[in-house]
């Protein structure tokens, strides 16, 4: 599925991820870098998930795209998705030895809980509501 956000013209690298859901169970939860040019904003990320939803169905709209600058990676050029599903879910980290840009993760860390805060939604034990 990040393929299909990385299909968008706007998107330059996309890594999707099942996050915890209180309803469903598990959510379907993007993060996105865009090109330089462009601003991220909830019109963009309404059109983003409206690009998966006809690339590949309505089963497939994510339900939370979160933008970030860049996303965390191994030296080689991996997305370390379990990172990004741990700070999605409001876990602790995991091992970040292996990472080529450690500072990242704290960014996108600080970036999720603000934009969780804006929304109104609270963490208890770990896991937010």
């Amino acid at each position: 599925m990040g393929n299909i956000l990385v299909d968008h013209p706007n998107v330059a690298e996309a890594a999707v991820i099942g996050k915890q859901h209180e309803i469903k169970g598990q959510a379907i939860c993007a993060f996105v870098s865009l090109k330089a040019e462009v601003q991220n904003s909830p019109a963009l990320a309404d059109e983003l998930k409206g690009h998966v939803a006809k690339k590949v169905g309505p089963i497939a709209r994510p339900a939370e795209i979160l933008f970030a600058v860049e996303l965390p990676k191994t030296r080689s050029g991996k997305i370390m998705r379990r990172l990004l599903r741990d700070i999605a879910d409001g876990r602790a980290l995991g091992d970040t030895t292996t990472l080529a840009n450690p500072e990242v993760v704290e960014i996108i860390r600080r970036m999720v809980q603000t934009e969780k805060a804006a929304r109104g939604v609270k963490k208890v034990s770990g896991t937010f509501f």
